[in-house]
C-alpha cells in the first residue's frame, strides 16, 4: 500500500491550526488578541474513483483516518486489503483516493448499489436505515480491568491531546494498556473523525484492542460503539454521558461501557463484570 501525499493545483496541506485575530473582552475591557483554533477541511473519501464520503475534519493524521474509516465502514477487514491510498490536496480541500484490490471492489460496488438515494443526501431510504442501525460485532474477550485503571486512563489522555491544549476545541480518543498506560491518542474537529483515526492508528501499529481501553472525550453515541466494536476493544470509557441507543448496543455487543468518567468517578452502564476493585483483585 502506497501513501503518497499528491498537492494537485498547488495547494499544500493545511495545518491543523491557525492563529486568528479578535477582540477579547475581559472584565468590561476591550483589546486586539490573537486565538488559536483548529482548522475545518472538507474530506472525501473515494474507492476505487468513486466518493463515498465527504467529512469536514481536521487535516492531520489523514492515513490513520483513511484506513480507520475503511474498516469501520466494513470496506475492508485489514490495512492490507487497501491496493494504495493517496492525499491529493486542492483547493477545495482534500481527497483520500483509496484503491481495493478486485474482490473488494466488487464488494464495495455492491453495497453501493444497495443504497437509496444519492450519497450527497446522507442516510436516506429503507436500507439506509437499517444500515445506520447495523448491529455491531459481538466482543466476547473476557478481559478485566482494576477499577483504578479507569481512574488512572482518563487522567492519562489529556497528556497526549497537543491540538486541544492549544485550541481547547477539539476531541481525542485514546487507547490505554495496563502495562503501558497511553499507547496512542488521535484528535479531530468531529469525535467520530478521532475514533476513526485511533483504530487507523492502532491497526497499522499491530495493537492489540482485546488488551486495553479506548478512551473518549466525547458523549457515547451508537457511532461511536459500532466503531469501537469493530475494533474489538473490550471496554469504551468517557467523560461525558452515552445515549440510550449507545448503552443498548454497548449491552447487545458485549462491550463494558464506562462513561461520566471524571476525576475519580465514573459509571458503569454494561457488562459490569470487566472492572472488579482493589479489593475483589487482591482477594482473587
Amino acid at each position: 500500500m502506497t501513501g503518497d501525499t499528491i498537492d494537485d493545483g498547488g495547494s499544500p496541506l493545511p495545518p491543523p491550526s491557525h492563529s486568528v485575530a479578535c477582540l477579547a473582552w475581559r472584565e468590561g475591557e476591550v483589546s486586539p488578541s490573537v486565538r488559536s483554533v483548529p482548522e475545518e477541511t472538507a474530506i472525501a473519501f473515494t474507492f476505487n474513483g468513486t466518493t463515498h464520503a465527504v467529512m469536514m475534519a481536521t487535516p492531520a493524521d489523514l492515513e490513520d483516518f483513511a484506513i480507520g474509516f475503511a474498516l469501520t465502514e466494513g470496506l475492508i477487514e485489514a490495512p492490507s486489503e487497501i491496493a494504495s491510498l493517496d492525499i491529493v490536496t486542492t483547493p477545495l480541500g482534500i481527497e483520500l483516493r483509496i484503491w481495493l484490490p478486485e474482490n473488494r471492489a466488487k464488494t464495495y460496488a455492491a453495497r453501493r448499489r444497495s443504497m437509496a438515494g444519492p450519497t450527497g443526501c446522507g442516510l436516506c431510504g429503507i436500507e439506509s436505515l437499517e444500515e445506520a442501525a447495523r448491529p455491531a460485532p459481538v466482543v466476547s474477550n473476557a478481559s478485566r480491568f482494576d477499577s483504578s485503571a479507569i481512574v488512572a486512563a482518563m487522567a492519562s489522555l489529556s497528556s497526549g491531546q497537543k491540538l486541544n491544549r492549544e485550541t481547547h476545541a477539539v476531541h481525542a480518543a485514546g487507547f490505554w494498556v495496563p502495562s503501558r498506560g497511553l499507547a496512542a491518542v488521535r484528535e479531530d474537529v468531529g469525535r467520530h473523525n478521532a475514533l476513526d483515526k485511533l483504530i487507523g492508528a492502532l491497526v497499522r501499529a499491530g495493537e492489540a484492542a482485546a488488551h486495553g481501553i479506548v478512551l473518549l472525550t466525547s458523549r457515547v453515541s451508537i457511532e461511536l460503539i459500532q466503531k469501537a466494536a469493530r475494533l474489538g476493544a473490550p471496554v469504551v470509557a468517557a467523560v461525558s454521558v452515552p445515549t440510550a441507543a449507545g448503552v443498548r448496543l454497548a449491552e447487545a455487543s458485549g462491550l463494558t461501557l464506562v462513561a461520566i468518567a471524571r476525576g475519580q468517578d465514573f459509571e458503569v452502564f454494561t457488562h459490569p463484570q470487566r472492572i472488579i476493585d482493589r479489593a475483589q483483585h487482591h482477594v482473587a
